[in-house]
């Protein structure tokens, strides 16, 4: 256990306009984000000496007290080399501005409850100069993928901006249970984060949920299981999933959502990890508005089954 004493943080420009709880997970690292939400609510963080809400705007000279608090890591403490190798190889892209990294399955996005170091972190390691280091979105820890990391708040804003304006183009691949309906091309179902007894969170349509809209389109399909592409319209947790669930056709690997038999016959394959893969991402550049089009290469658990499954198609081929 590291104790960690109060400190007094503050904001320059760079970190202008960031929220406040997004601000304290960045510097609180080890710490898990329910601890963080209580501090801020509990008023044991203030700003110029205010009690604040967790969607409090940073100004420029604001002073940001942060308590004292205990974490279970050190986050000091360099990471092991063996964390961080491969990592640079994973890179797609990189500028003065930003990063986009293929992320592997079975990695975290940011470490917290039990997880020392998740890909940010890792990153942070492995470009130990940059000031400030991001995730502009997220995945889920099973999915692999294009995935946008800031190198700058200016970029971090302008890019959430484009988020805003839906100007960031995502598209996914997945091997899916079953044949695809062809004519099943949209899927815009409400929905809700659930948590069970178990304290295990889980997503639900609902229709009093949020809004989540998912586009489809058949590449390759068998009667047993079909590729896939994935554009969706919204962001909300756990939806590309969630939504093949919902049509029957859950993604092969998926362990929260997925259905048992089929995952097995999928194992007995080969695979070990979720089949679904952030594949491409079209964007302009921050700052110079030049329009980029990224692509990860599949992974090799992908790449296995759709041959086992004898699921052919060229990837390299596929057009917006």
């Amino acid at each position: 256990m590291n104790y960690q004493a109060a400190k007094q943080i503050i904001i320059d420009t760079e970190r202008a306009g960031q929220r406040l709880d997004n601000f304290l997970i960045s510097q609180l690292k080890g710490l898990p984000k329910s601890r963080i939400y209580r501090m801020i609510r509990g008023g044991e963080v203030r700003i110029n000496g205010k009690r604040v809400k967790p969607t409090t705007r940073l100004q420029a000279d604001d002073q940001v007290r942060i308590p004292p608090f205990k974490t279970e890591f050190t986050p000091q403490d360099p990471l092991p080399h063996q964390a961080i190798q491969g990592l640079e190889e994973r890179i797609i892209y990189e500028d003065d501005a930003l990063i986009v990294i293929n992320k592997p399955a079975g990695l975290a996005v940011h470490g917290g409850s039990g997880i020392q170091a998740g890909l940010i972190e890792r990153i942070r390691c492995l470009r130990p100069r940059a000031k400030t280091l991001e995730l502009v979105h997220r995945l889920d820890k099973a999915t692999s993928g294009c995935l946008l990391i800031a190198k700058k708040r200016s970029a971090l804003r302008e890019l959430h901006q484009l988020f805003g304006q839906q100007a960031i183009h995502k598209l996914y691949l997945a091997i899916v249970q079953g044949a695809w309906p062809v004519e099943l091309t949209v899927i815009d179902h409400a929905l809700r984060k659930n948590t069970l007894r178990s304290g295990e969170r889980m997503v639900v349509l609902d229709a009093q949920g949020k809004a989540a809209m998912t586009q489809f389109a058949v590449l390759a399909q068998q009667p047993q299981a079909s590729l896939i592409k994935i554009r969706p319209q919204t962001g909300r947790t756990h939806q590309i999933r969630v939504h093949t669930q919902s049509a029957d056709h859950p993604i092969a690997g998926d362990e929260k959502y997925g259905e048992a038999a089929f995952n097995q016959r999928m194992a007995q394959l080969g695979c070990k990890h979720l089949c679904l893969h952030a594949y491409q991402l079209k964007f302009p550049l921050p700052g110079s508005g030049y329009e980029v089009t990224l692509r990860a290469p599949l992974p090799t658990h992908f790449t296995q089954l759709l041959t086992q499954l004898g699921l052919i198609y060229d990837c390299s081929t596929l057009t917006d």
